[in-house]
């Protein structure tokens, strides 16, 4: 009889996502950029222009890591800021055509890259893989102690997104 348990779980998990975070880390680095810079490049390209404490929240970046990254971004011209219509203080931060040209190509391998590394489970396995594991997230997440965002939002509501950057 297999073992079923959370803690069984947890380690089965942790060794699958350590094998293709591997896969991932190798895929950008290959491209001489940074993970924090490829991972802002990503969810902007993918989620459009943002607030600066957005993307820090969304790629699990401090105040400082993320202004110290855009700042390396912008100098690079790939990314630029600009005053947020709605909170003249907040600055907004969006793709340049060349950090745009950049992340596409980058991203296309990226992709190719994980796609090879998941290759072991069909497409359907990977769709049933994919919505039980935003399932376990919300549920866990929300018995957290003192966790009320999770909470608010259904695994069932949330299996049929298709979010790169969570």
């Amino acid at each position: 009889m297999s073992d079923s348990s959370g803690t069984h779980l947890w380690l089965v998990l942790m060794k699958a996502h350590r094998t293709i975070a591997r896969h991932a880390q190798r895929s950008i680095a290959a491209h001489d950029i940074g993970f924090s810079d490829f991972t802002i490049l990503e969810v902007l390209l993918h989620k459009g222009p943002m607030l600066v404490n957005e993307i820090g929240r969304r790629i699990d970046l401090t105040s400082g890591s993320i202004t110290t990254a855009i700042d390396r971004l912008e100098e690079r011209g790939l990314v630029q800021r600009s005053l947020d219509a709605a909170d003249r203080r907040a600055r907004r931060v969006s793709l340049t055509r060349a950090g745009r040209a950049l992340i596409t190509r980058i991203f296309e391998k990226h992709e190719a890259n994980l796609d090879l590394a998941a290759h072991g489970l069909t497409r359907a396995e990977r769709a049933t893989l994919i919505a039980l594991l935003k399932k376990l997230g919300l549920t866990a997440q929300a018995k957290l102690p003192g966790s009320d965002d999770a909470a608010t939002v259904s695994p069932e509501r949330s299996s049929g997104s298709r979010v790169r950057s969570e």
